[in-house]
């Protein structure tokens, strides 16, 4: 792949584009240029050569601020080097083309920037795009880059690659290093990629593996490179489709999306997790207290300069008890161990990624099953108690579920047990080679 060709595309289509979609916050379009020359003059065989990519703004680069989507950060000084996953794709050929939209300091599902204004969904401008990752997930909808990274704390990948229409990627907790991203919980955040076809997502997710010492969360497991196994697609594995909670917190389409991809893949095993309202509640407080804590000083300091919503939860989560963390930490455990349980008897699992399609900008409140849920927090409703316990899941988008809005995706998680991303990619590349889960540019 010639890079200078594939980083000029990619400039151009950005600028053309990003007026009505709002993902990018900072285009580095002089770093893109010299870094796709030097490839350009390297005749190394790299799997990643000349990709264009973009990272969510909590991602460390060099010169620049690390925002974090907030307005105190701008005032920081420049990073001094990238974050690591961006050093080790631009190690592997990728060109990293600048930095993206994003929910306040992570904390959001929705993508609605005080600060930068919401990235809209490509697919229609009037709706969210999810989050916090959404300027990653729509930038990758618009056609702007084939690849992107972005966070993933209680469903920030997996909602906007619903929402936006892309696969995602959130590795297990430990698999990737966050060295030189900004924090938000730090014993529930991850790291992953969005892409529009499965073979992009393992590509990357393989250039980013290994240990980090500098992230103390690290796993330190060796590579275990996952490109190489998605043509065995789910051969030999046993499949199953959660319900209970998973079904009632799910919306007839969603349904309709986990069920069309259930028959594609033969599942036909039902596998219900026990309390998963409580592991919910539990991921809540956790989100709450830990977020909180890591902001006190600037929540004293400089209350206003927060959008007032973020702002409001982070107090809430001060002044929550510390007992109601301490059962929260417990009650994640023991879920853990209850869902271990049940890899004993399937590999692989199905759930729908979001309660429905992408709301208008500015919902405040969803009907959901005969239930009135405030919009914002419910678009999480299926994801939490997965990130919870530190699960990979990929993330597929399928279309046509909803009647009233056909132009618009949904996605379904493939949840597996610990480090096992390979057969969450496998289903995915399954899927997506039997035409079931398509991610087209959008049309705009």
């Amino acid at each position: 792949m010639n890079a200078t060709a594939a980083v000029e595309s990619a400039l151009a289509r950005i600028a053309a584009t990003d007026g009505g979609v709002n993902a990018f916050t900072e285009v580095l379009a002089t770093r893109a240029r010299a870094r796709a020359a030097v490839l350009d003059a390297d005749p190394a065989d790299l799997p990643l050569r000349g990709l264009p990519f973009a990272v969510k703004n909590l991602f460390d680069l060099q010169g620049l601020a690390t925002r974090a989507g907030s307005r105190i950060e701008r005032d920081a000084a420049p990073a001094g080097r990238d974050a690591v996953l961006v050093r080790r794709l631009e190690a592997a050929g990728a060109v990293c083309v600048g930095a993206l939209n994003m929910d306040e300091y992570a904390y959001g599902f929705t993508t609605e920037n005080s600060h930068d204004g919401p990235t809209r969904n490509p697919h229609d401008p009037a709706r969210i795009s999810g989050g916090s990752s959404g300027g990653s997930a729509a930038a990758v909808a618009a056609g702007q880059v084939p690849l992107t990274l972005g966070s993933d704390t209680n469903g920030s990948i997996r909602v906007p690659a619903s929402l936006c229409g892309v696969f995602g990627l959130k590795p297990t907790f430990g698999r990737l290093p966050r060295t030189g991203s900004y924090p938000f919980v730090a014993s529930l955040d991850h790291l992953g990629p969005f892409a529009r076809d499965v073979a992009t997502l393992a590509a990357a997710y393989d250039a980013m593996q290994g240990p980090d010492a500098d992230d103390p969360a690290q796993v330190a497991r060796p590579v275990e490179p996952t490109a190489a196994l998605l043509p065995r697609g789910t051969e030999g594995l046993r499949i199953g489709v959660l319900g209970g909670w998973f079904r009632q917190m799910a919306g007839p389409a969603a349904l309709q999306a986990v069920d069309r991809a259930a028959r594609a893949l033969g599942a036909t095993q039902s596998v219900e997790w026990p309390e998963v309202d409580r592991a919910r509640t539990a991921a809540f407080i956790i989100t709450n207290a830990e977020g909180a804590a890591l902001h006190m000083a600037d929540l004293r300091r400089r209350a206003d300069d927060f959008d007032p919503l973020t702002r409001d939860r982070f107090l809430a989560g001060a002044l929550l008890p510390a007992a109601w963390v301490q059962q929260s930490q417990r009650v994640r455990h023991w879920f853990a161990r209850q869902v271990a349980a049940c890899f004993a008897h399937v590999d692989l699992l199905l759930a729908p990624a979001t309660p429905c399609t992408a709301p208008p900008i500015g919902t405040e409140w969803l009907e959901l099953n005969g239930q009135r849920l405030p919009a914002r927090a419910s678009m999480g409703l299926l994801t939490q108690p997965v990130s919870a316990i530190g699960l990979p899941v990929a993330t597929v988008p399928l279309w046509g579920c909803d009647p009233a809005a056909p132009h618009l995706p949904l996605g379904v998680q493939l949840i597996a047990a610990p480090w096992r991303e390979d057969l969450c990619l496998r289903a995915a590349r399954a899927l997506e080679a039997a035409g079931v889960a398509h991610a087209p540019v959008a049309t705009l």
